[in-house]
């Protein structure tokens, strides 16, 4: 009973990730059926690894559906192309980032304390997603409008949550809209290249990581 159980939730879960997945399908091509759905979620799978390890340029769509174990024909009824999959992939993993990040607010003393928790929760998503650093860093050129909407999608949640600190007290409060967006970009840059070398490079304790990062923001540099 309780195997059939565990079953029937890894079925849902998969299910839910398929209609997920089914808002990234080309203009028109959207899966109609839940089969669809799944199909589209496994060739984003297999996108992510092998735009990840082979990068954009060295990357096929044969090499893809391969991976995926689905025909080549398959393809080309959810995506029209190799730089359309890796458009809708940039946008699958920048919501995969807010969607592993956000659980971590949960139970936060502050706005600060949350800062923390969400650094934490992102070094330990890089770790088990590290092809996200290549893909986004490659978004740049292949992907330019998903590359700047991932970062200035990112920003705007930290001023938003810095915002709200300052209404309650947890926070300094912005001088003006330079500001918040200075320290909203700061923050996440940080956060960017902690990600790199203590998610992708390093092993350390992630919670370890994130609290000296926070004392870095709580204190500064200054002698006090």
């Amino acid at each position: 009973m309780e195997d059939t159980k565990v079953a029937g939730a890894a079925e849902l879960e998969l299910a839910e990730a398929g209609v997920e997945a089914g808002r990234f399908a080309s203009d028109g091509k959207a899966p109609r059926t839940p089969r669809g759905q799944r199909t589209l979620r496994k060739i984003l799978d297999a996108a992510l690894h092998e735009f990840g390890e082979r990068g954009f340029a060295d990357s096929s769509i044969v090499g893809i559906t391969a991976r995926a174990k689905v025909a080549l024909g398959t393809f080309y009824t959810y995506f029209d192309s190799k730089e359309a999959l890796f458009r809708a992939l940039v946008r699958d993993m920048s919501e995969q980032v807010r969607d592993n990040v956000a659980p971590s607010f949960a139970g936060a003393a502050d706005a600060l304390d949350a800062e923390r928790r969400a650094l934490a929760a992102f070094l330990q998503f890089v770790r088990r997603n590290k092809q996200v650093y290549r893909i986004i860093d490659e978004a740049e050129f292949v992907d330019p409008e998903g590359f700047r909407q991932h970062y200035e999608s990112t920003a705007e949640r930290i001023a938003a949550r810095l915002r709200a600190g300052a209404e309650q007290g947890g926070v300094a409060g912005e001088l003006d809209k330079l500001d918040s967006e200075v320290r909203a970009w700061a923050l996440m840059g940080a956060n960017v290249f902690l990600g790199l070398r203590f998610g992708v490079w390093g092993k350390e304790d992630a919670d370890k990581v994130a609290a000296a990062a926070s004392r870095l923001i709580r204190d500064g540099l200054a002698v006090r």
